[in-house]
């Protein structure tokens, strides 16, 4: 109960705020997703059922194991669309999928935690090219 009580926050105005603009460039992350989480943080259970899935996470990393094996057994296609200057999902994160599977194409954009903020229609792009060849 205690870990759990210490990432409560994570629901704090300026902890969302941060996440969305942390390795952004000054003025590309428009206020609409930060202020539409924060409404959510106002909404009936919203911290608990987040809390579970923070503590949930653990189960996700045991995982990986069974993720691991079926990338390397299927291979299929996957692109990883990360924000380079993300500092909860880091760059080495994408590139560790090429390790198990060699269909895997890495795209680091220059934004942070939320790419679709800030690089949605180079996102998009990005999809298409590699789907659609």
């Amino acid at each position: 109960m205690e870990k759990r009580e210490s990432y409560r926050n994570a629901f704090a105005p300026d902890t969302i705020i941060g996440q969305y603009k942390h390795g952004t460039k000054e003025g590309s992350v428009s206020p609409d997703g930060y202020t539409l989480d924060i409404a959510y943080t106002k909404t009936s259970g919203y911290a608990e059922r987040q809390l579970d899935l923070i503590f949930d996470y653990q189960n996700n990393i045991k995982k990986y194991p069974i993720f691991q094996k079926y990338l390397r057994t299927n291979t299929p296609k996957l692109i990883a669309i990360w924000g380079k200057n993300d500092p909860s999902f880091i760059p080495s994160g994408a590139e560790a999928f090429k390790n198990d599977n060699p269909n895997t194409e890495v795209a680091l954009l220059d934004t942070g935690h939320f790419p679709l903020e800030t690089h949605s229609k180079i996102t998009a792009e990005l999809i298409k090219q590699y789907f659609i060849k």
